[in-house]
């Protein structure tokens, strides 16, 4: 079973975005850019909304070519490309970059996707994708970077998650004596586990069904 994994950051009084849109406040510094960079070595899928999609294809794809970029910055362009990505949307026409387009459930793809045999983590990205995973008892496991400062408006991190989800802090560290993480095992995975569960069994049944009906050559 695949790991699915939610990392963000978010201000003290749990904003991801401040009301005028304007991202500097969480801009991550060497350190923490570097330890993103190590987290995205273990990724082996991405699963993007559609706003999430655009911000990062609008940037990461050429991110390496720029002379000025820092060496942080060029490594995870790098590492970023080449990884497979879902993308959620019934809006956009078309995905580039190692990229699919998926108009479904985002529910049923994703556990079909956990259900998958491999080691690798699958990474989440955008607030309505992770609350609707959330939601479902999907996610796996939460990072949280918290920024010393309140927003005071703006996006709230968890505001449209509809159930409740409990979680079991495993882990904490502080970047540079500014950023503090916290990471999260959620403790109610197990109803996502089984979502996956069956997601696999459907699939297995599929292919056997398909296997015992495919006319034989004679």
């Amino acid at each position: 079973m695949r790991k699915l994994v939610y990392s963000t950051s978010l201000s003290l009084d749990g904003y991801i975005d401040s009301a005028a849109g304007d991202p500097s406040w969480g801009v991550p510094d060497e350190e923490l850019h570097s330890h993103f960079n190590d987290i995205e070595r273990e990724t082996d899928t991405l699963v993007y909304g559609r706003r999430m999609y655009e911000i990062m294809a609008g940037y990461w794809p050429t991110a390496d070519q720029d002379p000025s970029a820092p060496g942080v910055i060029v490594e995870y362009a790098q590492i970023w490309k080449p990884i497979p990505k879902v993308v959620f949307s019934s809006t956009l026409e078309r995905v580039d970059w190692n990229s699919r387009l998926i108009r479904g459930d985002p529910v049923a793809e994703v556990a079909r996707l956990k259900a998958e045999p491999g080691g690798g983590s699958i990474g989440v990205g955008g607030l309505l994708l992770a609350s609707a995973l959330a939601s479902a008892g999907l996610i796996d496991e939460y990072r949280l970077y918290y920024v010393p400062i309140f927003l005071g408006s703006g996006k709230a991190a968890f505001s449209q998650i509809q159930n409740r989800v409990r979680l079991k802090p495993v882990e904490t560290h502080t970047f540079s004596d500014i950023f503090h993480y916290t990471g999260y095992s959620a403790r109610n995975a197990e109803f996502g586990s089984a979502l996956a569960a069956r997601a696999a069994g459907r699939a297995l049944a599929s292919r056997a069904t398909t296997s015992m009906i495919r006319p034989t050559t004679p």
